[in-house]
């Protein structure tokens, strides 16, 4: 990866990822590699080892981190298909692979590192057997920290739980987050929001809006009507 390097595309990277003094993304280095990229090194090298992975997660380049957590997506989704769902083995796998990315979660440190290894990780495991204990603590742990990358985990990662039909992670954290300070947070709740409208029920969307609406950052409310007809968001957003 490191023999991949595009200063030509670094540059542009680091403008959209906001890498600047005071951004949310301040002081990230790159290689200048895309995803599609990186995504073909992982399927090159899908059987690295999982002791080997920390070394790409700590890594200061961006990409790199993004490799070991693609490697990482790539290795559980294998272990989590509806055959090996109840495997032991397959289960300890699975359990080792959530371990590590909640001991690097503050690695995933932007919106892409999180957006593309959370739902394939820890919102498949949230549906899935595990031998940890108590998924509903380790959440709440994710979405009170002190991190805004984990509280973005806890939020994402609901997705997955979302396309298995389960509301009511996303229901759970978007609630906490509802107040958040912080504009990556409206847009994750907003989304996460109308996924539920979307692939759940509109019904459940609404309900949540009545209640909710008035009080919703506005980004949120935005991301979370999308899919409404004109009419109905201008109504929302009167709300």
């Amino acid at each position: 990866m490191m023999a991949m390097r595009d200063d030509k595309q670094r540059e542009g990277l680091m403008r959209f990822f906001k890498t600047g003094a005071g951004q949310y993304g301040e002081g990230d280095e790159f290689l200048g590699i895309k995803v599609p990229q990186v995504r073909d090194v992982v399927k090159r090298h899908p059987d690295v080892p999982i002791d080997e992975i920390p070394a790409l997660l700590t890594s200061t380049r961006h990409e790199i981190r993004l490799c070991g957590l693609l490697l990482m997506v790539a290795q559980f989704e294998r272990l989590a298909t509806k055959r090996l769902a109840n495997d032991k083995e397959a289960i300890l796998k699975r359990d080792e692979i959530v371990s590590m990315y909640l001991q690097y979660a503050q690695q995933a440190n932007n919106w892409d590192l999180v957006d593309l290894s959370a739902p394939k990780i820890i919102g498949h495991w949230l549906m899935l057997p595990s031998h940890i204990n108590d998924k509903q603590k380790i959440m709440d742990r994710l979405a009170h920290s002190s991190c805004l990358w984990e509280q973005r985990i806890s939020m994402v990662c609901t997705w997955k739980t979302l396309q298995l039909g389960d509301t009511s992670w996303c229901l759970r954290y978007a609630k906490i987050h509802l107040h958040h300070h912080h504009d990556l947070m409206h847009k994750a709740v907003g989304w996460m929001l109308r996924e539920m409208g979307k692939r759940v029920s509109m019904d459940l969307l609404r309900d949540f809006l009545r209640r909710h609406a008035h009080e919703m950052p506005r980004t949120a409310l935005r991301y979370a009507i999308e899919k409404m007809d004109d009419r109905e968001r201008q109504e929302w957003m009167r709300a």
